[in-house]
């Protein structure tokens, strides 16, 4: 099968659609860099929440909740207060009452750049680009200039996401919490049911949170709920799964450490694995009420309002790139069968 990356319209969306070892991906670089689909078609395995009847201004509604979507800044700022060493930066609250948060930021609401698209004989890629700076609306809450460099790369090893941010300030830090908030599709098999479905993901310690969505900063050993992620028989859906936070471990797949989550058709046994790099230190599931056929296994690089909690660095996860630094990470969608 020849390995194919061209551009094509679907509904009024721009994309670059990716085939590739019996993988079909659809990128849309108008919709912040989203992937809009991604397909198994060999083993008939749609990954993320799809809608074959949607347009770019329905997509945009909710961008939070089709595809996969890359947030920055992500997951909650208590009062829109972000404070990094260098400043303290003032959000725009977006979050209504009793919440008060500025929430999911605003790179996956922008106009991204096609860089270069293509394939070979191994693989087929995309590489898009958004420069933020003074002409972007945010610019005026968040005035650090960075530049990030998405490349989706499909093969039959599946869909490889790398994402690289820039700081190009010169002056100040990039304040660095990402997240994707992925939205696995209920079912993912073709002819399944969702009471089939099992969500495996390696928990540790869960992170309280109090009625805003905010950590409470102490931590909870794993009672039984929490352990069916763990021991790979939670099911993710058809119940209210409501922001539930952890750190991420790793867990064992064929053998080898795994950095990720495992969803199981388990009438098939067909799996969609998803591989994250160790910047992700994270978990949140979510599933908006579980009745919506989908459901959020959502990395994070950092914790809930990170940079205002009195926790060292090293356990919240919060980051600062240096002007002229890079800050990089990874992540990975294959099946199993």
């Amino acid at each position: 099968m020849k390995n194919t990356a061209e551009i094509f319209q679907w509904n009024d969306i721009d994309c670059i659609k990716l085939n590739a070892g019996g993988y079909e991906a659809w990128v849309a670089a108008g919709i912040g860099s989203n992937v809009i689909r991604l397909r198994d078609n060999e083993n008939g395995i749609e990954f993320f929440r799809f809608n074959p009847k949607n347009t770019a201004d329905k997509i945009k509604q909710s961008p939070e909740v089709w595809g996969l979507p890359t947030l920055y800044l992500p997951n909650r700022f208590a009062d829109g207060v972000l404070r990094a060493s260098d400043a303290v930066y003032q959000l725009p609250i977006n979050e209504k009452e009793p919440y008060n948060n500025h929430i999911h930021g605003f790179l996956h609401k922008r106009v991204h750049e096609v860089v270069e698209y293509s394939s070979d004989d191994n693989c087929a890629w995309v590489k898009t680009r958004y420069v933020y700076g003074d002409k972007d609306e945010f610019f005026e809450f968040l005035p650090v200039r960075f530049t990030v460099e998405y490349t989706f790369t499909l093969s039959e090893q599946g869909l490889e996401q790398n994402i690289r941010f820039v700081n190009t300030d010169g002056v100040r830090v990039l304040p660095m919490s990402l997240a994707s908030h992925t939205t696995i599709s209920s079912p993912f098999v073709d002819g399944g049911r969702e009471e089939d479905i099992r969500l495996t993901v390696p928990i540790g310690k869960r992170c309280e949170l109090n009625e805003r969505c905010l950590p409470t900063e102490q931590f909870k050993v794993p009672n039984m709920h929490d352990l069916e992620y763990r021991n790979g028989v939670k099911l993710p859906v058809l119940r209210v799964v409501d922001n539930e936070m952890y750190f991420g471990e790793s867990t064992q797949l064929d053998g080898e450490k795994f950095h990720g989550i495992i969803a199981e058709d388990t009438a098939s046994g067909k799996k969609i694995c998803y591989e994250v790099s160790e910047e992700y230190g994270f978990w949140i599931i979510w599933n908006d009420r579980g009745f919506n056929h989908f459901f959020c296994p959502e990395p994070m690089t950092a914790m809930i309002d990170a940079p205002n909690l009195k926790l060292s660095p090293d356990i919240t996860g919060y980051r600062e790139v240096k002007p002229g630094g890079v800050f990089e990470t990874h992540e990975r969608f294959f099946t199993k069968l």
